[in-house]
């Protein structure tokens, strides 16, 4: 049986080649007419070909730029450059300028928060102070919050999550000022040394710390008319001490509760 020749191709160039290289030099008339419409500054124009050329080296030949590194090494250089004259302009990381009138507002507001937390942080001083319990609650703020700190050894006994009875005056006291003072969200913490659990119902120190936030949270619910969808508990283990776990002063420092009350400016 026959078998079929295949066809020749066609001689010459494929179509589709004549098509392509009318549409580059449609193209290329097309920017050519956009320069010649445009005004170039001269002198600009040689000045940043001086920079490339005493940058990267591309103008004289460029031998060295590759080779030794030059051009890689002055791009992460310029990069670097660039992302501090784009903050130094005023510019966000997303390009966007900050006028000088949103600068001032949100240093307005940041001062704002200073100011409420500052404020609220010496009221619950002054209560604290009166109802002498300076020596078992410590108070911080910051721009976002005021924080209680309550030493765990008041609150618990070594690796137990109940209350001591001790421990329900100054929890009432503390009810009393989260009541008056609050305004938004609280938040509760419980926090643990580095020693390992051994031999207690709870088998490591994130088990402890949140069973200790939730027994403070559960006694103020119980004896508080808090709200209780503003009021959060978690425990936070042994990873934010504050004190040196190698010290026994350090790690009675670290066995806290930590309450914080955010201000209504809060961004929380």
């Amino acid at each position: 049986m026959a078998k079929r020749k295949e066809d020749e191709p066609p001689k010459g160039a494929p179509a589709w080649q004549s098509t392509f290289a009318d549409l580059m030099n449609l193209l290329l008339c097309f920017f050519v007419l956009l320069f010649s419409m445009s005004t170039v500054d001269a002198q600009k124009f040689e000045m940043i070909a001086a920079s490339f050329n005493q940058t990267f080296s591309i103008f004289t030949a460029g031998a060295t730029a590759i080779g030794d590194g030059i051009l890689i090494s002055n791009g992460v250089s310029q990069l670097n450059e660039l992302d501090q004259y784009i903050n130094s302009t005023g510019k966000m990381d997303n390009g966007q300028t900050v006028s000088e009138d949103v600068a001032s507002a949100q240093e307005a507001i940041e001062k704002a928060k200073i100011e409420e937390s500052e404020e609220l942080a010496e009221k619950i001083q002054e209560a604290v102070d009166e109802s002498n319990m300076s020596q078992d609650i410590d108070i911080e703020f910051t721009a976002q919050y005021v924080q209680l700190t309550l030493k765990g050894a008041l609150l618990f006994d070594s690796g137990k999550t109940e209350l001591k009875e001790a421990a329900l005056p100054v929890l009432n006291q503390v009810g009393v000022m989260l009541e008056r003072y609050a305004q938004s969200t609280i938040e509760i913490e419980g926090h643990t040394d580095n020693v390992p659990m051994s031999g207690a119902k709870y088998s490591n120190n994130d088990e402890l710390s949140s069973g200790r936030a939730l027994s403070v949270f559960n006694y103020l619910m119980q004896n508080t008319t808090l709200n209780p969808a503003l009021v959060k508990h978690s425990g936070r283990g042994e990873y934010v001490p504050v004190a040196d776990n190698s010290t026994p002063e350090g790690r009675t420092m670290n066995r806290r509760v930590e309450i914080k009350i955010y201000n209504s400016l809060s961004s929380y």
